[in-house]
């Protein structure tokens, strides 16, 4: 039990040390993939990363509402987050990972993705201007040197979101 204790107190450290740099370094975004979208993420604001475990499916609920997910005896409500942004399900298997975003806002809720990518460095990326329909909690957009489109995720106003959190179908 301790060590689970001194392992979350060691993420949040680090997390805490990241977010306090001046300027986001290449450990101040986290990039994930869902379905064929790149999404980056503040390291602070992307909790922990697990394993896909099982999934409890919950009746009368919209499609991209994937499931509740026992992580450690606490319930979290999780959400895919391509079918979320209208895409095809993410596909579940080894690769694909649950990123538990809402505990640092008081919320156990989790984003499916078809797998991790890394830390970005805002540095390596370029600026594109936003679609008209970009939802609040995405509006800024960037593109690497490899052609891929960046989406930048705010995670607290995602949680804000009334679509978000409005599940039953």
């Amino acid at each position: 039990m301790s060590k689970k204790i001194r392992l979350h107190e060691f993420q949040s450290y680090l997390a805490a040390r990241l977010a306090g740099t001046s300027t986001q370094t290449a450990a101040g975004l986290l990039g994930v993939q869902a379905g064929a979208d790149y999404w980056l993420l503040d390291l602070a604001d992307s909790g922990e990363i697990v394993p896909l475990t099982l999934l409890t499916a919950v009746p009368l609920t919209k499609p991209w509402f994937a499931g509740l997910a026992n992580i450690r005896g606490n319930l979290y409500s999780v959400v895919d987050l391509a079918a979320f942004t209208g895409k095809e399900a993410t596909p579940r298997n080894s690769s694909s990972r649950l990123l538990l975003i809402g505990t640092r806002h008081g919320s156990n809720a989790a984003l499916l993705v078809n797998r991790m990518i890394g830390l970005r460095n805002v540095d390596a990326l370029t600026p594109e201007p936003a679609t008209d329909d970009a939802p609040a909690w995405a509006p800024e957009l960037y593109a690497d040197n490899e052609g891929r489109r960046w989406k930048k995720l705010k995670v607290r106003e995602l949680l804000a979101d009334e679509n978000f959190m409005d599940i039953a179908a």
